[in-house]
């Protein structure tokens, strides 16, 4: 598949079939986020890897929908700020590294057939909580991850006129 029809075909998921997700699969996926680019490849983040399977009304004081945990995995992308790059200006990067990691992780799963969901409007307490993150630890971005119940749709962007200059604003 072309790199444009790739982002083209993924979109944000909202119902998942019961089927595990294959062990190679989600090493592949956790690959290509170990190797999405990080400021000096400093790597500030972690990932951690849930099982819904019987935890469903616990993910749900992380996040409300029943799609969330309707998926058989969970991924959450955590930073820790303390570790990242951080420009002479004061400006540290680690949102910027993990948003890039999540962004390999959702485009590696819909290469592989897989479905995703992006999820950054959930409870931190609850997610802290659940995930038993450290206080330096920021939960950032959580994506359900399965296979899709339900079909893409309609795409509406700006066009490019609207989003691009050349060479000033």
């Amino acid at each position: 598949m072309e790199f444009l029809d790739l982002i083209k075909s993924r979109y944000s998921v909202r119902a998942y079939k019961n089927e595990p997700v294959e062990k190679e699969k989600l090493e592949k996926i956790l690959e290509a986020a170990r190797f999405a680019p990080t400021a000096v490849n400093y790597q500030p983040f972690r990932l951690i890897v849930i099982q819904t399977k019987d935890r469903e009304d616990e993910l749900k004081q992380i996040y409300q929908a029943e799609w969330f945990s309707q998926a058989p995995l969970i991924i959450c992308v955590c930073t820790e700020a303390q570790n990242a790059w951080v420009r002479k200006d004061g400006k540290n990067f680690v949102d910027v590294d993990a948003t890039i990691v999540m962004d390999h992780i959702i485009l590696a799963a819909t290469s592989l057939g897989l479905g995703t969901c992006w999820i950054g409007a959930f409870d931190v307490d609850a997610a802290r909580k659940f995930l038993s993150v450290p206080a330096n630890v920021e939960p950032l971005v959580f994506t359900p991850l399965g296979y899709p119940a339900d079909m893409i749709s309609e795409k509406k962007r700006k066009p490019l006129s609207e989003l691009v200059k050349y060479e000033k604003w």
